[in-house]
């Protein structure tokens, strides 16, 4: 039997027999999709996990199974299952081929044969050796189906399944920590949709619902959240806003999940916090979102929120792994629950991949010559102004017009893209540098959106976000756009300061890691060297203990918030205006300046390397799927077998986008890529598709008829223009209509779709069949 005969005539029975299916609460998930695939630079997708069986029971799922053909030894499916469990943190995995079963137990690392598979209550029991009724009800509790979703990934079931044991096992303090556009609101809505239908509540008597408190630290959060719970009923959600309690005289008290943000509790009248006038155990529980940014110019009052609603259970949410400067967070929350990062994001195919384009130009650094003016301020001469410099303590607009005409002629313009500046009186020279040198005719192609615009620039904003409209399309900002903000079809993401923090780095760059269609990648276009931020170990690493000085453990304002702080207080544009160099360059300087722009080569975990170490890896990668020329050879003159090999080369970080790259850098555009794969591995040197066609034509044409030959010289001249790509097998179609307008044409001049097939595949192999040195 192959493998599906196996599942469907031995496995299938012997899970019916041991109640899976038939008990009450238990459901076999077959084929189940673990992943998307991560997304290709080049388009497609790498082949998503799949598993043959997830066994689920009270809603919860307990168990995968790796199936293999009856043919095959059980112990050929055990490290596929072991791979599941650990991607879906399940205790309980098997391997079978129908004959036998084989369990791993990925907690206490027992593997044995079993005669028969556990019944689903045997199985739960084996799961949760310690009972927990609360964790039976939240389990029971199914998710609620938000506008035709269909349904949590894998990692946002985890998530919810460890914060909900957690509040069963009555912990006070709970820290999810998931990569920005992975759906924390989302997991913050599933949680508080299954407290609110069991009526959990701090006194666990399930006689009334809980009340539940949003937090965030921008109105644009708390806005998007209580819009993403509009699945419950209206008279259950409550905004809580200054003019509202202005209007009222008092705090609403009338629902069940609240939204607000740190700085509306902290203002009040009187000297009084409006927070204050709530009971201290009002709220059962509270969702601070991006809780390792606290939010609010005073430390002690954020703090003091939280501590005065201690009672309340409190799950924080952050993108942000254990770094020194947020370790203050951890020490809150402790450890975090469930960790989900940025790499597994993309690498899953959840969120979007990236490239980076770093610009250099002459003028990144300045040295004040006689020649320049001096429009305001004093230079200090021979001083050689850096990039931390710019737009702080020293103005070139030219510089500014220079990277701004870089930037649009490089990117699609009719794309979405955020500009970071340095401070919003330099996002407002951005916007209107590029407003002049744009193609669009629209006067609000580029807005900014800095805490100076208010109401206006939260329109812009919004009208951003939305997929429906493409104005405007370019934004620059501060620090205001930096977190939190939705736009999922952000496709360029342009740095135009320093960007010193890991944190903000990894806030900036999941501006452009959300979904959309037709969204391969995004493209950080780096004009300041963050870049050197992807070669730091703390990237997206494994969570790293802070070193506590002395001064530290004395101190109980993170060095966070003293960095958010110290940014406030400089943040005064108009003050800092005054005290600014200014220079104009001398008259023709600006046509002087030059630039290069390089893009990053990416290894399979997620880290910029050289063309050299690129080239290097994938030398010591091909060995793997090819011993010698002859193997190469025969893998390419098959369309099915090159298509399989490509696929594997792209799954181990080589994908089309990759190896189109590696054309640019050996010079091989015109050549084939199988001519490229020959030089790294072999050195020989690459030959163009029109010379390889000149010179196997004679051997390809020599035993086709008139008709046979016109329709493949048609394919050879596609194959000369595009490359392989052309000799596809799914690309005969296109090219049989394209010849000859439709199929039954083409079946007139070259016989039925067999032979037509026949011949586009075996002509390959005369295409491929010696090398050309």
């Amino acid at each position: 039997m192959n493998e599906a005969e196996t599942r469907a005539e031995l496995i299938d029975p012997q899970l019916l027999k041991s109640g899976w299916g038939i008990i009450e609460g238990s459901k076999i998930l077959r084929e189940f999709k673990i992943t998307a695939g991560k997304i290709q630079l080049g388009g497609g997708r790498a082949k998503p996990l799949i598993a043959d069986y997830v066994l689920v029971y009270q809603g919860r799922k307990l168990a995968v199974i790796e199936a293999k053909s009856n043919e095959l030894e059980v112990g050929e499916g055990v490290a596929q299952a072991k791979n599941y469990a650990q991607k879906l943190l399940l205790d309980t995995t098997y391997s079978s081929n129908g004959h036998e079963i084989y369990q791993i137990c990925m907690k206490t690392g027992v593997e044995n044969l079993i005669s028969k598979f556990p019944t689903p209550d045997e199985l739960w029991a084996k799961t949760f050796a310690i009972k927990n009724l609360w964790n039976e009800i939240f389990n029971q509790t199914p998710y609620e189906d938000i506008g035709g979703s269909k349904g949590a990934r894998y990692y946002q079931e985890i998530a919810v399944s460890n914060v909900m044991t957690a509040i069963a096992e009555n912990k006070q303090r709970i820290l999810l920590t998931l990569a920005t556009g992975t759906g924390k609101t989302f997991i913050a809505f599933q949680i508080a949709w299954k407290l609110f239908q069991t009526r959990w509540n701090l006194n666990h008597d399930g006689l009334r619902r809980p009340r539940i408190l949003f937090l965030a630290d921008r109105n644009i959060l708390a806005d998007q959240a209580f819009n993403a719970f509009s699945a419950f009923p209206e008279d259950a959600l409550v905004r809580i806003n200054p003019e509202e309690i202005g209007k009222k005289g008092n705090v609403p008290t009338n629902g069940s999940i609240f939204f607000t943000i740190f700085q509306t509790f902290m203002s009040g009248n009187d000297n009084k916090s409006y927070f204050r006038e709530y009971p201290s155990d009002f709220f059962d529980f509270i969702i601070i979102d991006e809780c390792h940014r606290g939010g609010a110019n005073d430390e002690g009052n954020w703090r003091g929120i939280l501590e005065y609603f201690s009672p309340a259970v409190q799950l924080g949410l952050t993108a942000t792994p254990k770094r020194k400067d947020n370790a203050d967070t951890y020490k809150y929350f402790g450890d975090p629950v469930y960790v989900y990062s940025l790499k597994e994001g993309i690498n899953d195919g959840f969120l979007t991949p990236f490239k980076v384009k770093r610009i250099k130009t002459t003028l990144d650094d300045y040295v004040y010559t006689s020649d320049d003016k001096i429009i305001e301020g004093d230079v200090e001469t021979g001083k050689r102004y850096v990039e931390e410099d710019f737009n702080k303590i020293i103005e070139i607009k030219e510089r500014e017009a220079k990277r701004v005409k870089i930037m649009l002629d490089d990117v699609d313009q009719s794309e979405k893209t955020i500009l970071f500046c340095a401070n919003q009186t330099h996002a407002l020279a951005i916007r209107d540098l590029i407003n002049q040198y744009k193609k669009s005719k629209d006067p609000n192609y580029c807005a900014r959106v800095t805490a100076n615009d208010g109401k206006l620039g939260e329109q812009f904003l919004k009208e951003f976000q939305d997929n429906e409209k493409t104005i405007p399309t370019m934004l620059t900002t501060s620090q205001k756009l930096s977190t939190g903000v939705d736009a999922r079809n952000v496709r360029n993401i342009v740095l135009m300061r320093p960007v010193n923090s890991m944190i903000e780095f990894k806030q900036i760059v999941g501006r452009g890691t959300r979904l959309f269609d037709g969204k391969d990648f995004f493209t950080i276009y780096d004009f300041v060297d963050a870049s050197k931020n992807f070669s730091d170990p703390e990237w997206d690493g494994e969570p790293i203990e802070p070193v506590e000085s002395i001064d530290e453990k004395s101190d109980p304002v993170p060095l966070e918030m003293k960095k958010e702080l110290k940014e406030k207080s400089n943040a005064n544009d108009d003050q800092q205006q005054n005290k600014r160099i200014k220079i104009k360059l001398r008259d023709g300087k600006e046509r002087e300046i030059q630039h290069m722009i390089s893009t990053s080569f990416w290894s399979p975990d997620g880290k910029p390397i050289s063309s050299e170490e690129f080239l290097q890896n994938l030398y010591g990668t091909l060995p793997d799927f090819f011993k010698n020329e002859e193997e190469l050879k025969k893998i390419w003159s098959n369309p099915m077998t090159r298509k399989t090999f490509l696929e594997q080369l792209s799954e181990a970080g080589y994908g089309k986008e990759e190896l189109s790259s590696l054309q640019k850098l050996v010079n091989a555009e015109k050549s084939d890529l199988f001519d490229v794969l020959e030089f790294v591995s072999f050195a020989m040197p690459p030959i163009t598709r029109q010379e390889r066609v000149a010179r196997a034509q004679s051997n390809i044409f020599a035993y086709l008829d008139t008709k046979q030959k016109e329709f493949l010289e048609f394919v050879l001249f596609k194959y000369i223009e595009t490359g392989v790509e052309e000799l596809d097998e799914e690309k005969l179609s296109s090219l049989v209509v394209l010849k000859y307008g439709a199929f039954e044409d083409a079946k007139k001049e070259l016989g039925d779709v067999q032979n037509i097939r026949s011949i586009f595949i075996d002509f390959q192999k005369h295409l491929y069949q010696q090398s050309y040195a």
